[in-house]
């Protein structure tokens, strides 16, 4: 039996999305004295620029404040149930002609791509190991703010009880809503970060595909063109869509029309991709029968405007 007197040091991980909450977490923490021993950001590959852009910041403000750098962690595929192999979230969708879960109403992208790849580093971290064997649970802090739509989420996971993990989101202990935690951001004299989710999440509102690249947009396209044949019970990332009635925001169930509508992308190039890359992708599938990955294709075609026309000798 464990000494009552020994109390096993307890590690303290940070789950960091490097947008608002976490942002703001990890401001509140210094202000607190709460120093993490770890903190990872899972990178799905397919996160947004303004995202990948946002690192260094959060690594120059921890080594400021003498906080641990964020450590970035992927799911690694290995077996494919479609190829040409892929490693990201965005071309694991891409071989297979489907749509992020959360698309169908299930969010088992965000444990595949966000979540298992954490607890995995964290099963080979030492001081997590040392602390499991004196039985102890590491403490995981995660970055649920005190507004109504994280108060929804963290509803679901009230009360969860995990044998190796305690959780805690610090942001409810404080009272830290959205609001609060921007202030807290820019009050820290940082930058206020974009919404952390990939680029094509089915949970991105309509105005926020105004501020995606041109590249993104296209990648879209490419995406609801491609699952376009499979898909019955919903029409694209954004399911049946809605008319905008109690208050909500009216869009169609394809981004693709929004992005059509609004001329966020020219007309004809949004027919294009959907013409073409459907039959594009299943023409590399048979060409390279496994071996080359979904990423040299998206290298070569770029999902750029018109493909580049042969050079034509010059007429002499």
């Amino acid at each position: 039996m464990q000494s009552l007197l020994f109390k096993p040091q307890v590690p303290l991980v940070v789950a960091d999305g490097l947008g608002v909450d976490s942002t703001a977490m990890l401001v509140g923490m210094h202000q607190r004295g709460m120093r993490p021993d770890l903190i990872l950001f899972a990178d799905t590959g397919s996160e947004k620029q303004k995202t990948y852009d946002y690192l260094p910041v959060r690594q120059a403000y921890l080594a400021s404040i003498g906080f641990p750098p964020v450590i970035v962690v992927r799911y690694e595929p290995k077996n494919f149930k479609n190829y040409p192999p892929y490693k990201s979230l965005g071309e694991n969708c891409l071989t297979n002609g489907t749509l992020p879960s959360l698309a169908f109403g299930f969010k088992s992208c965000s444990q595949k791509w966000k979540v298992a790849p954490q607890d995995a580093f964290v099963s080979e971290w030492v001081p997590a190991l040392r602390c499991w064997a004196l039985g102890g649970r590491v403490v995981k802090c995660i970055g649920y703010d005190d507004g109504p739509k994280d108060s929804k989420r963290y509803a679901h996971v009230e009360g969860y009880e995990d044998p190796r993990y305690e959780y805690r989101y610090p942001l409810r202990e404080w009272h830290w809503d959205r609001e609060e935690c921007i202030r807290q951001i820019r009050a820290a004299g940082l930058p206020v970060p974009c919404k952390s989710a990939c680029f094509f999440c089915p949970a991105t509102k309509p105005e926020e595909l105004k501020e995606l690249s041109p590249e993104n947009l296209r990648f879209i396209v490419a995406m609801e063109a491609r699952a376009h044949p499979r898909l019955t019970a919903i029409d694209g990332l954004w399911r049946c869509g809605c008319k905008g009635t109690r208050g909500g925001v009216a869009k169609p169930g394809r981004m693709t029309d929004y992005i059509r509508a609004k001329g966020l992308l020219p007309a004809e190039e949004v027919d294009r991709l959907w013409q073409s890359i459907p039959k594009r992708i299943e023409e590399y599938q048979a060409a390279v029968q496994g071996g080359s990955p979904l990423a040299d294709f998206l290298s070569a075609e770029d999902l750029q405007t018109e493909p580049p026309k042969p050079h034509e000798p010059d007429v002499v």
